[in-house]
């Protein structure tokens, strides 16, 4: 009997899957694809009810890494409540550099995460595209801070609260480093509504021309017609 190649994880070991969530190895299988025995993981991911079969020569690729110890998770709770630089308000450059932390998937780099798109949607509501990886991440830390804490993910929430907004500390609002696209839409918006006004009290002005134009025509009209009546006569 062949002896099974060794794995970085074990059946029934809690994961991190920084795309899916935390999940734990249900199985470690073979199978054979393109005529090559591959091994996979079975992973079931429970915030999303999923399994997910990964084979395990990509699965670092992937970002799939073992729950942090507690020292690691600690760190990562105060990384939240750390000063740190401005971000770009350009949302679509900003949600590009947040998604290339969530691939690399520490859990640091998921707290960065957290820690700045939770300060910018302070600052203006969040797209959707943001608002999902948002979410996603905020969930992710949640779940292996639990783990690695042995806590109930109601009371991680707690504690990523109070980092984030700890009480009677003034709130920690950061100024964009670039003016958001959208905001310029908005700019974009009030000058074409105060041009249109604009336009519309020209074109007011332009009617009251017209109209004084037509009853001055209409007056030089009556005179000629008187004239040529006196004429007549």
């Amino acid at each position: 009997m062949a002896t099974r190649k060794k794995t970085e994880f074990k059946v029934k070991q809690q994961i991190v899957y920084p795309s899916q969530g935390v999940g734990v190895i249900t199985e470690i299988f073979e199978k054979e694809f393109n005529g090559e025995k591959t091994l996979y993981y079975k992973i079931y991911v429970e915030v999303s009810d999923m399994v997910v079969m990964v084979p395990v020569n990509n699965a670092k690729n992937l970002g799939i890494r073992a729950i942090v110890e507690a020292k690691e998770a600690k760190k990562a709770l105060n990384l939240l409540g750390e000063d740190f630089e401005p971000i770009t308000s350009d949302w679509k450059l900003r949600y590009q550099m947040n998604l290339d932390l969530l691939k690399k998937g520490t859990i640091a780099d998921i707290a960065k995460i957290v820690r700045c798109l939770y300060y910018r949607s302070k600052i203006k509501e969040l797209p959707i595209q943001e608002r999902k990886l948002y979410d996603n991440a905020r969930t992710l830390l949640i779940d292996e801070i639990a783990i690695a804490l042995g806590k109930d993910t109601k009371d991680v929430e707690g504690m990523i609260h109070v980092k984030l907004e700890p009480p009677g500390a003034a709130p920690k609002i950061k100024r964009a480093l670039i003016q958001d696209d959208d905001d310029d839409d908005e700019f974009n918006m009030d000058d074409n509504d105060s041009k249109g006004r604009d336009d519309d009290d020209d074109d007011d002005d332009d009617d009251d021309e017209d109209e004084e134009e037509s009853l001055e025509s209409r007056a030089e009209e009556e005179e000629d017609f008187d004239d040529e009546d006196d004429d007549f006569n």
